[in-house]
């Protein structure tokens, strides 16, 4: 049986060659340049005046493997926070959504109702609603006690809620209602529609700006050590105040940029692959 190779033009073999040759070449080009700038950034740094002493107080390895068991623990509140504060988000935000894609005037108290929620926790700071939640709420007194974790989770909640209930919204309203009616017409509720038709199209729209706003999300849940709680950020500060060096402060922020890497690289693969799709026969 002939190979595959047999099957092909000569020049389309030449074309082959010659795209690897290129690839190979461009990688190497990319490999040589970027050591080249790492090395002139590093020679850069190292010279400069100052470096010792800012060697010694935030690149610190004793001190860091010092604070390393404080950290790594709050780091564990931290990843417990974005899970539960994640959950909360997503069953939030499409609640949100849906009842602004409500049609229909006896559906105006809402639709107000949700749009102002969404125009003030877009507008208000995070940390502000950590302050006003953590410290307002529980100062009312209505509700049983409860730990300024639990506060600052319900603070992002309620921020990153108003920021992806307006994603989900643009997905949805990016479904033709050509699908809407379609649905209907087989006898499906709005309901119905809703779930089954039109959300997962719209989810499909939005995932990379939401796959980024829980990157966002990642790095915001490091605030909550304002109101207290003792998590890689506050263990961090503990761990400087004790030893009057910054390293725990580098150590932290270094886990925290491990914690979200594998979503960015993530989010950037599933764009491209995205990308692909919508111009995969497009390209002459």
């Amino acid at each position: 049986m002939p190979s595959s190779n047999h099957l092909l033009s000569d020049v389309e073999i030449g074309r082959r060659e010659y795209r690897r040759v290129q690839t190979t070449r461009s990688v190497l080009v990319s490999l040589v340049s970027t050591v080249v700038f790492a090395a002139v950034i590093w020679l850069t740094v190292i010279n400069t005046p100052g470096w010792e002493q800012v060697q010694r107080s935030f690149f610190d390895l004793e001190t860091a493997i010092a604070a390393w068991p404080r950290v790594i623990a709050g780091l564990w509140v931290n990843i417990q926070v974005l899970f539960f504060a994640s959950i909360g988000v997503l069953v939030l935000s499409i609640l949100i959504a849906t009842i602004r894609t409500l049609r229909g005037p006896v559906w105006f108290p809402l639709r107000a109702l949700a749009a102002a929620y969404t125009d003030l926790f877009r507008g208000l700071p995070l940390i502000i609603v950590l302050f006003l939640i953590g410290f307002g709420v529980p100062g009312l007194e209505l509700f049983p006690r409860n730990s300024a974790q639990f506060w600052g989770t319900i603070a992002l909640i309620l921020t990153y809620s108003a920021y992806v209930s307006e994603v989900f919204r643009a997905g949805i309203e990016a479904v033709h209602p050509s699908q809407r009616l379609a649905a209907r017409s087989l006898g499906l509720t709005h309901g119905q529609t809703m779930r089954i038709v039109v959300l997962p199209q719209a989810v499909r729209k939005v995932t990379p700006a939401l796959m980024n706003d829980f990157v966002a999300m990642q790095k915001d849940v490091g605030l909550i050590s304002v109101l207290g709680v003792v998590d890689a950020v506050r263990a961090a500060q503990i761990e400087t105040a004790a030893n009057f060096n910054f390293t725990p402060y580098v150590l932290a922020g270094l886990l925290f940029v491990l914690l979200a890497l594998p979503m960015i690289r993530l989010t950037d693969w599933y764009t491209a692959r995205l990308r692909r799709r919508e111009q995969m026969g497009s390209l002459v």
